[in-house]
């Protein structure tokens, strides 16, 4: 896996503590490089946005949240039955456990990650979930593109490249929860599942409702 690791990018310095450290280690034994740079371009458009906006936030808690932040698609991380966020959350609540963080770091951490594929609700939460989430998509489907400038991208992309992202990033969410369509249910994953899949039939709220076994 080729991999660039520099200590400062665009502005923004990559957090380079014990634990910055050994997240990253785990996102290149169970990631691909790929996912490795998709997560550290997130992190360095939501440090970015932070900083043009001047919006306090903990940048080490940041970085470990979008470092595990599409951990959930792994091999080693999914599970059969909960959202791919979930389990990315879990397995980054688990890590930063084991460090000895406070209760309530570990609480910001698991949000940040769980909600990065709100939108309407990230964005008005604490700042490291709502930097993650415009991080994220940012980098997937270009919110707050014409925000960010052209020798600022083309730093960026010149360490951390797309390498035909729009063509991969797809498939890469399919293949981390087609065994559990059903965990799509009221999130835009449902979306992956119809575009790669013609026979998926996403459940439909109202139908629901409908068929509710309530009287009436």
């Amino acid at each position: 896996m080729k991999i660039n690791n520099p200590k400062t990018v665009a502005g923004i310095t990559l957090p380079d503590s014990t634990i910055a450290r050994q997240a990253t280690e785990l996102l290149l034994e169970h990631g691909t490089e790929f996912l490795y740079n998709h997560s550290i371009r997130s992190f360095i458009f939501a440090a970015l946005n932070g900083k043009q906006k001047q919006i306090t936030h903990d940048a080490e808690l940041l970085f470990v949240s979008a470092v595990f932040h599409d951990l959930g698609l792994t091999p080693h991380y999914k599970s059969e039955d909960k959202r791919f966020e979930v389990d990315g959350a879990d397995a980054a609540r688990d890590f930063l456990r084991s460090h000895g963080l406070s209760s309530q770091a570990l609480q910001l951490v698991w949000d940040t990650i769980a909600l990065h594929t709100s939108p309407g609700i990230a964005e008005y939460k604490e700042a490291e979930v709502a930097l993650l989430n415009y991080g994220v998509a940012l980098d997937v489907v270009g919110r707050g593109y014409s925000e960010l400038s052209e020798k600022n991208r083309q730093e960026i992309l010149s360490y951390f490249p797309r390498n035909n992202f729009k063509n991969t990033i797809i498939p890469t969410f399919y293949e981390g929860f087609k065994h559990k369509p059903d965990t799509t249910f009221g999130s835009i994953n449902a979306d992956i599942c119809t575009c790669m899949n013609p026979d998926f039939h996403p459940r439909n709220f109202c139908d629901a409702i409908l068929n509710s076994p309530w009287t009436d």
